[in-house]
C-alpha cells in the first residue's frame, strides 16, 4: 500500500531529474519545446513536468522555465473566446492540456511575478483570469456538442474520448483549484463516457461502445474518478478490464506507448492502488532501460509526437511517485 511518507525511489529521482534537464535545456526562449509537435498543450505537458518535481515554483531552479512556458501558453490564448489552440494545429487537444496546466500552476505559481514588472505594456492576463477564460470557452464548447464531448475543434458536433479526455481533465483540475465548473457539464461528459463503455469494460474511441484502445479505457478509469464517478457499474466494469490488462507495461497501444502510460498510470493510481504498485515497479524498469543519456524517453513504435512530448508524457507518468501536482492527489 502506498504511504504518503514514504520516499521516493532512487531510480525514479535520477530518471526525472536527468528528464528534467533535458526539458529545461531544449525550452526555447519562446517558452515553447520544438523538434516534433508543438503549441501551448505541449508547453502545458511540459510545465506539469517541471510543477510535478517538488521544487518550489516560485524560488526553485525551475522558477524561470515554469513562467516561460505558463506565458508562452497565456500569449496563445484567444482574448475573446477563450480558446488556447496552436496557430498551426488548433486543437481542442492543446487547449485541454493547457488548461490542465494553468489550473495546476493557479495557487501555486505566485503569478505576481510572471510578467516584468518593470514592463507594464507587457504584461499579459494572470494565470486565474487565462483559467476562467479557458474554463469558460470548454463549457461552451461542450454544451454545443449533441454527446457532451469534445473532438478537435471547439464547434464539433461529434466527439471521441480520447480528446474529450484532455478537456474534461483541465475542467476537473480547475474545479478542483476553485474555478466554477457547472455541474451540468461534467454530468453531460461523464454520460458520454458511459454511453462508450462496452459490457466487458473497454471504452470506445468514436462512435460505438467498446472496442477502444488500453488508452482510452485508461481515460476513461481516470476521468470516472477524479469526477468522483466510482459509484457508476461502467466504471466497475472499466477497472475490471483495466487490471487484467495491466500486467503489461506497455499495453496493446504500440502506435501510443507514451500516451498509454500516462493515463494508465493516473488510471490505476486513482481507481486501484495496489495494481498501480506492482504496475509502476515495471514501469520504473522500463523506463530507466529506455532513457537516452541527454536524458529524453522516446519510445519505439511511437506515433511520432516528438521528444519533448514523449518525454513529458513519460516523466508524467511516474510523478505520480512524487505526488506533488494537486490532480496526482487521492
Amino acid at each position: 500500500m502506498v504511504r504518503y511518507g514514504d520516499p521516493v525511489p532512487r531510480d525514479v529521482r535520477e530518471i526525472y531529474d536527468a528528464g528534467l534537464r533535458y526539458l529545461v535545456r531544449t525550452q526555447e526562449d519562446s517558452g515553447m519545446w520544438k523538434g516534433g509537435q508543438e503549441g501551448p498543450g505541449i508547453t502545458g505537458m511540459a510545465a506539469m513536468v517541471l510543477l510535478a518535481s517538488g521544487e518550489d515554483p516560485n524560488y526553485g531552479p525551475y522558477r524561470e522555465p515554469i513562467r516561460k512556458a505558463l506565458r508562452s501558453i497565456i500569449s496563445q490564448q484567444d482574448a475573446a473566446t477563450g480558446f488556447v489552440g496552436a496557430s498551426n494545429n488548433p486543437s481542442m487537444y492543446h487547449h485541454g492540456f493547457a488548461m490542465l496546466a494553468l489550473a495546476e500552476a493557479y495557487g501555486a505559481v505566485d503569478d505576481r511575478t510572471l510578467w516584468a514588472a518593470s514592463d507594464a505594456a507587457s504584461r499579459g492576463r494572470l494565470i486565474g483570469p487565462s483559467l476562467e477564460l479557458a474554463v469558460r470557452m470548454a463549457v461552451t464548447s461542450g454544451k454545443k456538442n449533441p454527446f457532451g464531448g469534445w473532438r478537435y475543434s471547439p464547434d464539433a458536433q461529434d466527439a471521441d474520448t480520447s480528446v474529450s479526455g484532455a478537456v474534461l481533465m483541465g475542467l476537473l483540475a480547475a474545479r478542483n483549484a476553485g474555478i466554477e465548473v457547472p455541474i451540468e457539464t461534467i454530468d453531460k461528459a461523464i454520460g458520454y463516457y458511459q454511453s462508450m463503455t462496452g459490457p466487458n469494460g473497454q471504452i470506445g474511441y468514436s462512435g460505438q461502445a467498446g472496442g477502444g484502445s488500453d488508452a482510452v479505457t485508461s481515460i476513461g478509469v481516470l476521468v470516472y474518478s477524479i469526477a468522483g464517478r466510482k459509484d457508476l457499474p461502467q466504471f466497475k466494469q472499466a477497472i475490471a478490464y483495466l487490471r487484467n490488462a495491466a500486467g503489461n507495461a506497455q499495453g496493446r497501444d504500440q502506435n501510443y506507448p507514451s500516451y498509454t502510460r500516462y493515463y494508465r498510470s493516473q488510471a490505476l493510481f486513482q481507481a486501484d492502488v495496489d495494481t498501480w504498485v506492482r504496475w509502476n515497479d515495471g514501469l520504473i524498469k522500463e523506463i530507466k532501460a529506455s532513457q537516452a543519456k541527454d536524458g529524453s524517453i522516446v519510445w519505439p513504435g511511437g506515433a511520432g509526437f516528438g521528444p519533448a512530448v514523449e518525454t513529458s508524457l513519460t516523466l508524467l507518468s511516474l510523478a505520480l511517485n512524487y505526488r506533488f501536482l494537486p490532480i496526482y492527489e487521492r
